[in-house]
C-alpha cells in the first residue's frame, strides 16, 4: 500500500505478548514498504512472536497498517473460526512450536514468514470448533459471574462493618476531567484532589461509639533508616521494606537484612499485633495502607519508610485497627493529611498519631472482625473457584487438540 506523508484513516498498531492488538499512538506514515490489514487479519511480530505477539486484527480496527517487520495473514473463514484461531495462538504448544521455530543471533532472532505458515495446527470441522469455543466461553462467564459475586461480597462486608459503627464513607468522586480549580486545590492528589473539593468532605461521623486519635491508644514509632554504618554485619537482622507491606497482607518471599546490635532490638523488634503503616506512595489509594504483624519472622524490623503502632489491645484489638484503617473511611484521613512532593505522598508519625479510630467495646471489636473476616473468606472462595473454572477450561481446551507430550 501507499500513503503519503500522514497515515490518515489508516491505523499503526502494537501486539502485546497476550496477542492483544492495540491501536498505536502514530500519525506519519513509516519509511520503507507498509502493508494493510484488517479485521480478523492475522498478524505477527518476527521478532517477538516466540514471545507471544500473535494475535487477529480486532473489529474496532477497520484498517491497520503495518511494516515489513510484521507480516500478515488471511485465515480460511471455510476452515477456521476467528475465536478458534485466537485461542489456538495462546496454546502452550502452539508457542513452544513458534519459540523453536526463531532463528537469528541471540537476543534478535526472528520468526519468519516461511517459517510461521510451517507450522502445523490441528483444524477440527468448523462444527468441532464452534463447540470448543463454546464451551470455553461458556466457562468464562461462568467464571466472570463468579468474580462479581466475589467483589459484591466484599463491598457488602465493607459496608457492614462500616454501617455498625455509624461511618459516613467519604462521598464519591464524580466521573470527569477539572479544567479549572484554585492553586490550594491542586496541593494534594492532583485531579483527585481537585475533584475532592468539588464535592466537600463530609469526614468520618460516628454515632455508635466513642471516637479516638490513634495515638492515646497505641505507641507509634519510626524503624531504622538505611546507611552505610548499618549494612549488614556482625548482628545482621532481617527488614521489612516498604515492598513487604502491602494492604491487608505481607509479602515475605523477599526479606533484606540490616544490621542492629543487640542492645538496641528491645526497642526496634517487631512484636505480633503491631500495625505497619506505609509512610509514602504515588497513589492515593496505597497511601498508608496497613498491614499486620503475627510473628512471621523472628527478630524481624523495619525501615523507616514504615511507621509502627503498637496497640494496647486491652483496648484495641490490632485486627480490628488493621481493618479501621483499610476501610475507605478510615485511610480518608491520610489522604487528607497527606503532602505531596513531585507526585508523592507521604504521612508522618504525627498524622498517624492524630488519625481517627472508633472504639467499640473489645467485644464488639471481635464480632465485627469474625464478620468482616466471614465476608472475606467467602469472596476468597468465589475467586479460587473461578481461577479453577478458568484453568480447567483451558486445560479442556487445550487436550481436545493436543496430545499431553510424553516424560523425558
Amino acid at each position: 500500500m501507499r500513503v503519503n506523508g500522514a497515515l490518515g484513516d489508516w491505523q499503526s498498531i502494537t501486539i502485546k505478548f497476550s496477542g492483544e492488538v492495540l491501536p498505536r499512538e502514530r500519525a506519519e506514515a513509516f519509511k520503507g514498504s507498509m502493508f494493510a490489514a484488517y479485521p480478523g487479519d492475522l498478524v505477527f511480530s518476527k521478532i517477538d512472536a516466540r514471545n507471544g505477539a500473535v494475535g487477529l486484527i480486532p473489529s474496532s480496527i477497520p484498517k491497520a497498517v503495518v511494516t515489513s517487520e510484521y507480516p500478515v495473514c488471511t485465515p480460511r473463514a471455510d476452515k477456521l473460526r476467528p475465536a478458534y484461531l485466537h485461542h489456538l495462538l495462546r496454546a502452550d504448544h502452539f508457542k513452544g512450536e513458534l519459540q523453536r521455530k526463531a532463528s537469528g543471533t541471540s537476543g534478535r532472532k526472528r520468526v519468519t514468514p516461511e517459517g510461521f505458515l510451517s507450522l502445523e495446527i490441528p483444524v477440527p470441522s468448523l462444527a468441532e470448533q464452534d463447540v470448543l469455543i463454546t464451551a470455553y466461553a461458556d466457562a468464562l462467564t461462568r467464571a466472570e459471574q463468579l468474580e462479581r459475586e466475589a467483589e459484591a461480597i466484599e463491598r457488602a462486608g465493607w459496608l457492614a462493618f462500616e454501617t455498625a459503627l455509624g461511618v459516613a464513607p467519604p462521598p464519591p468522586l464524580p466521573d470527569r476531567p477539572v479544567f479549572v480549580a484554585r492553586f490550594k486545590d491542586v496541593e494534594l492528589w492532583s485531579h483527585e484532589g481537585m475533584l475532592r473539593a468539588t464535592v466537600g468532605d463530609q469526614g468520618v461521623r460516628v454515632a455508635t461509639c466513642p471516637i479516638v486519635e490513634l495515638g492515646t491508644v497505641a505507641a507509634v514509632s519510626y524503624g531504622l533508616q538505611k546507611s552505610p554504618t548499618n549494612r549488614p554485619g556482625t548482628h545482621a537482622r532481617p527488614y521489612l521494606r516498604v515492598a513487604n507491606v502491602q494492604r491487608g497482607r505481607l509479602i515475605l518471599d523477599k526479606i533484606k537484612t540490616i544490621n542492629v546490635p543487640d542492645a538496641d532490638m528491645a526497642s526496634l523488634r517487631l512484636e505480633v499485633g503491631d500495625i505497619l503503616f506505609v509512610e509514602g506512595n504515588g497513589s492515593r489509594a496505597e497511601l498508608g495502607r496497613v498491614a499486620l504483624w503475627n510473628g512471621e519472622i523472628t527478630d524481624c524490623v523495619h525501615q523507616n519508610h514504615i511507621i509502627k503502632a503498637r496497640p494496647q489491645q486491652s483496648l484495641l484489638l490490632p485486627e480490628f485497627a488493621m481493618a479501621w484503617f483499610n476501610s475507605e473511611a478510615g485511610r480518608d484521613h491520610f489522604f487528607k493529611s497527606g503532602k505531596t512532593t513531585s507526585g508523592l505522598g507521604t504521612i508522618n508519625s504525627s498524622v498517624i498519631r492524630t488519625a481517627p479510630i472508633p472504639l467499640p467495646s473489645i467485644a464488639v471489636q471481635k464480632a465485627l472482625i469474625s464478620e468482616l473476616s466471614a465476608a472475606d473468606t467467602s469472596a476468597q472462595a468465589k475467586r479460587s473457584e473461578a481461577a479453577t473454572l478458568r484453568q480447567s477450561a483451558w486445560a479442556a481446551f487445550e487436550s481436545a487438540l493436543f496430545v499431553p507430550a510424553e516424560p523425558s
